[in-house]
């Protein structure tokens, strides 16, 4: 197969200057516009409503009259973009992508979307998820001469795609994917069309929207479409591949519908998901409310107040607040400008965004017994030190009630997840944590309470990071740094 022209030129960084202990992070936001003079304005913004899910770096690609071009930087969306930018990159139609690294380290080199000339010409393309066969695919286009230029599992696919014996066939996006293992959310976008595609167990959020001039909106979350002023259609459904054009929408499909049982991401709704979305089928805080609530029933205790870890503890603080009749209260102050720190990049980082983002208010949790709401916790680390400034601040009871179960395994689908043995769940009992916490008690909402609270039957979620039961079989050994430390010998 002839090498594809990746279009950038940064040298990935040698192995040994990456972190050797990957931290936890969060995954990547998609955004499309088909058919909108103000495409790559609106992009801008439909990427900038889902800060939240990445926040290393961002790009968009517009195509102008058959050319695609293409855009990308590290950092916030309003860091990597400016006016004269957005003017210069003007058009109908564009997609765009925030990301955080599941595969593939934090460098520009790996900003998407990527973007690529092969036979067929220009695609570009932006994925939200994680392959988990992605090491091996990559080893087998090698083997036959295949040139990589990034380090990100999202290139196997153009690879595929660039395959004389799948770019032929009429339904190249559909066939291609057919070869994917794993969680995917994509975006492409062609000199003649945009393609919205979603993996056969729909483990990652994607909707459709349409503009008042009937403008095609694709993004990860409804809260895009809102800023935008776009009306929800519908989601993108699990194993459908959908071709937006000037003609309008068509479907396909990967696998076809009923065939292949769901299995939407949970934490989707725990932590990731902005309040203001509604994501596979359920608005984000009203589910956070509800499991605060289930919280509420499963561990009462008495206290003066319920505090809730900002941001997203809020929602099931405030349902647990109201379902005990306990005063809901404000325990910290939040500087918006320190970023969340379950995405930053390093343990360091982590700890002073914490400190520099949560001040107490200490005359609200002074001599108070406080219940304190958490949305999950993951290493710990984190947990500890906002408990700690409680402690400092003079509350006389400390009470930890989180609103999902224990995480005790790893994700392979879109969250990085550190090692078993870095999750504090893993490796220790709740008791034993409450000790490490340092908190008066602890406890955790049950799988089977946090599963009361969705809309979808139990069986349709993905709790892997809860139960160790994954959706799909993880045949082969996975590392977020496969490709930088030539990790593929493992195949050979």
């Amino acid at each position: 197969m002839l090498p594809l022209n990746v279009l950038q030129n940064e040298s990935p960084r040698p192995a040994e200057q990456l972190s050797a202990s990957p931290s936890v992070k969060h995954h990547c936001g998609l955004f499309g516009i088909w058919g909108h003079p103000e495409a790559v304005s609106l992009t801008y913004l439909g990427l900038y409503s889902q800060q939240h899910r990445g926040q290393e770096s961002a790009g968009i690609c517009s195509l102008d009259n058959g050319r695609i071009k293409r855009h990308a930087g590290m950092g916030l969306v309003t860091e990597v973009f400016s006016p004269r930018v957005l003017q210069e990159m003007k058009a109908s139609t564009a997609i765009g992508h925030v990301r955080y690294s599941t595969t593939g380290s934090c460098t520009k080199l790996n900003a998407q979307p990527l973007l690529v000339t092969y036979s067929r010409g220009e695609v570009a393309v932006a994925h939200n998820g994680n392959l988990i066969n992605a090491a091996l695919l990559r080893h087998e286009y090698e083997e036959h001469g295949a040139i990589f230029n990034t380090t990100s599992d999202t290139e196997v696919i153009v690879h595929l795609l660039a395959k004389p014996g799948h770019c032929d066939k009429p339904n190249a996006v559909a066939h291609v994917l057919t070869h994917l293992q794993g969680a995917y959310s994509l975006l492409f976008l062609f000199a003649d069309r945009m393609v919205a595609a979603r993996d056969p167990f729909g483990l990652r959020p994607l909707v459709l929207g349409r503009m008042d001039n009937g403008a095609i909106v694709v993004a990860s979350e409804t809260c895009a479409l809102d800023i935008v002023g776009a009306e929800f259609l519908r989601e993108v459904l699990p194993g459908e591949v959908v071709t937006i054009n000037d003609q309008g929408m068509k479907s396909e499909w990967i696998a076809e519908p009923g065939t292949v049982r769901p299995a939407y991401c949970i934490f989707e709704q725990i932590y990731f998901a902005d309040p203001a979305s509604d994501v596979f089928g359920d608005n984000v805080h009203m589910v956070r409310k509800a499991m605060g609530a289930q919280l509420a029933r499963e561990a009462p205790v008495e206290a003066d107040a319920v505090v809730p870890i900002p941001n997203c503890a809020r929602c099931a603080a405030i349902g647990y607040a109201a379902e005990a009749k306990i005063p809901y209260e404000r325990g910290y102050t939040v500087s918006h400008y320190a970023g969340r720190s379950f995405i930053m990049p390093e343990q360091t980082q982590r700890d002073l965004a914490v400190r520099m983002k949560l001040n107490v208010i200490k005359a609200n949790v002074r001599g108070k017994r406080l219940i304190v709401v958490e949305d999950s916790v993951v290493r710990g680390t984190t947990t500890r030190g906002k408990i700690g400034a409680l402690r400092q601040a003079g509350a006389k009871e400390i009470h930890l009630r989180v609103a999902s179960p224990p995480i005790k395994f790893p994700c392979y689908f879109g969250i990085d997840f550190p090692t078993p043995s870095e999750l504090i769940a893993n490796t220790r009992t709740v008791e034993e944590i409450r000790d490490y916490l340092e908190v008066d008690s602890l406890h955790y909402l049950s799988l089977e309470g946090m599963l009361s609270c969705v809309k979808h039957p139990a069986r349709n979620y993905c709790t892997a990071c809860f139960s160790g039961q994954y959706p799909m079989p993880v045949d082969y050994p996975v590392s977020k740094f496969a490709m930088e430390r030539h990790q593929l010998r493992m195949f050979e």
